[in-house]
């Protein structure tokens, strides 16, 4: 399976925040969407970073309360792992797993076009096995 039919199925709608919003801000967009990460972007198709909850509780952990009136840019991930609506879930998967990551911007044309994350990556592998399995059940009872 690729990711572009993850993309298809669950839609590219994609949540970013500019640098300069305020972790507060960032708060408050996580959980009016429901989300666990925002793709950090100044115009919402370029990559400037990536920010997670994981990311503000460490850093008000380390910092205190301070942080949450701070810049997202201050907290953000800068090096940003992508991939492209070619590539493979089952990459995509072993990727996620080494660099223990949640959430991964999807790229086309040096353009932000979506986000996949763990839980989208999960659902297509099962997905995947009830599709075989229904094909295994079916060549079983010809």
């Amino acid at each position: 399976m690729l990711i572009g039919t993850i993309l298809r199925a669950k839609g590219s709608d994609v949540t970013t925040v500019p640098p300069e919003a305020t972790v507060r801000e960032l708060l408050a967009r996580l959980a009016e969407h429901n989300i666990g990460a925002v793709v950090v972007s100044s115009d919402g198709t370029t990559i400037t970073g990536i920010v997670s909850e994981r990311d503000v509780v460490r850093h008000l952990h380390e910092h205190g309360a301070g942080v949450l009136d701070g810049p997202v840019s201050a907290i953000m991930t800068a090096e940003v792992r992508t991939v492209g609506l070619g590539d493979r879930v089952d990459e995509l998967r072993k990727m996620m797993t080494t660099h223990r990551v949640r959430h991964m911007p999807v790229v086309e044309d040096g353009r932000l076009v979506g986000i996949v994350s763990i839980g989208d990556v999960v659902k297509s592998a099962i997905e995947e096995l009830e599709t075989e399995k229904a094909s295994l059940v079916d060549y079983l009872h010809r």
